[in-house]
């Protein structure tokens, strides 16, 4: 027993959480991003495009439901972006539809991620028959593309912004269960983790404490990726006449309104596309960097 206790006292001393090779300051984190100059870019855009989502009545120059103005009117000083079909301010409906898709995304993915994280770390930690009912769901959505899953849950659901986000939620559900799954198998054989256990430890404090917070990086970058998924899923659903109701300024729905009156607007398709693209972009640009930051080759 002694030889046992000693053993234990010997790992215990390693139970300081598993840190991989990574900056030792968080100013050598901050340094690494600032030199990524596409990522910083892409992070000014996000912040102007999360501004004028969350102060959009103060932005906005006109109600984006308003038929006031003239019918297909071009760019001009007076509506900077146009007007649609009804005379309705394209600026204006652009600036409140990013407040659509920027909730639709976050929320989504925030969701999702809860869901799919916890059920990650109970396949990966359990293992056994739990991991085999969790995998074997997991293999079974991710045998449909995210957008069809999506697709036949609103119309399961029916249409409408909390439908929408539900749908676009469960189709990504996978996707985080399978990168915390793969992490847990990595980690959960590490000696700090093994020290843990031996000096008593319960499974709660062990996954809490040590494959939970060594599971981060890939969980984000996971949901930097699953935002733009998500905006897009939004996106394409309310353009087919999936999404939120008709009434709600969306990117996706002026783009849908844009088809019939395309030859004789051109602003109407290109503005609102134009947001899509740059903030998917902006989204991934930043995914990409937060990749290459917590990529421990990076530092060794």
């Amino acid at each position: 027993m002694s030889d046992m206790a000693e053993t234990a006292a010997e790992l215990g001393q390693l139970d300081r959480g598993y840190e991989p090779a990574r900056p030792r300051s968080r100013w050598l984190w901050v340094r690494a991003f600032w030199q990524r100059k596409p990522a910083v870019l892409a992070t000014i855009v996000l912040l102007v495009i999360l501004i004028a989502a969350i102060f959009a009545p103060q932005i906005a120059p006109y109600d984006p439901n308003a038929q006031d103005y003239e019918f297909l009117e071009a760019p001009s000083l007076r509506h900077p972006l146009g007007t649609d079909d009804l005379g309705r301010d394209l600026f204006s409906r652009i600036v409140y539809g990013a407040r659509i898709s920027l909730f639709v995304g976050v929320s989504t993915v925030v969701l999702a991620m809860i869901i799919g994280v916890v059920l990650g770390l109970l396949a990966g930690y359990y293992g056994g028959w739990i991991d085999t009912i969790i995998t074997a769901y997991v293999d079974l959505q991710w045998a449909f593309p995210n957008f069809i899953i999506a697709v036949y849950l609103v119309a399961v659901f029916g249409t409408g912004l909390t439908n929408v986000i539900i749908a676009v939620m469960l189709a990504y559900i996978d996707d985080f269960s399978r990168v915390v799954r793969g992490m847990v198998f990595s980690i959960r054989e590490q000696q700090f983790v093994l020290a843990s256990r031996a000096a008593g430890a319960g499974d709660a404090r062990i996954i809490l404490r040590h494959i939970l917070p060594n599971s981060l990086a890939p969980i984000i970058v996971q949901a930097t990726v699953g935002v733009s998924s998500a905006i897009l899923a939004e996106a394409t659903l309310s353009f087919l006449g999936l999404g939120v109701k008709p009434t709600t300024p969306t990117w996706g729905l002026i783009l849908s309104d844009a088809r019939t009156f395309f030859s004789r607007g051109w602003w109407l398709a290109l503005f609102p596309g134009m947001a899509i693209t740059v903030t998917v972009l902006s989204i991934n640009f930043l995914g990409d960097a937060l990749r290459d930051i917590f990529d421990v080759r990076e530092y060794d």
